[in-house]
């Protein structure tokens, strides 16, 4: 009975992530994201943007399908918390409504990838 609530998690988690990497593809905006990696200093910042969409998209498969998903969760934990502390962190807490682009929304997804992996740890 356990597991059902779990898949779903899976899936969910699994499409919000692939739906995030395919649409910064299909947009055209991984160039942009890349543009943004270099203005922090950081080396070969186009091909870091291509590798972190790269791989948010195959760890989303790889929840969806049930495969590897545990190094899957893993990965994007450590993604996400770095999105949220590059990213998020200057525009505070809200997502929305009280404030604007915060890290909210990563903190939930972070949590929702520690429960997969804690749930399935005890199975």
């Amino acid at each position: 009975m356990r597991k059902q609530p779990i898949k779903l998690l899976h899936w969910t988690v699994g499409a919000l992530f692939l739906i995030h990497g395919i649409y910064r593809v299909t947009a055209g905006i991984v160039d942009d994201f890349g543009v943004f990696f270099t203005a922090l200093g950081w080396p070969f910042g186009l091909a870091l943007a291509w590798t972190i969409t790269c791989m948010e998209i195959i760890c989303a498969l790889a929840l969806l399908i049930g495969l590897w998903w545990r190094i899957a969760s893993l990965y994007l934990v450590g993604q996400t918390l770095a999105g949220m502390i590059l990213v998020h962190w200057p525009h505070g807490w809200f997502v929305v409504g009280a404030g604007r682009n915060g890290m909210e929304y990563s903190f939930l997804l972070i949590i929702c990838l520690i429960t997969i992996i804690w749930q399935n740890e005890a199975e």
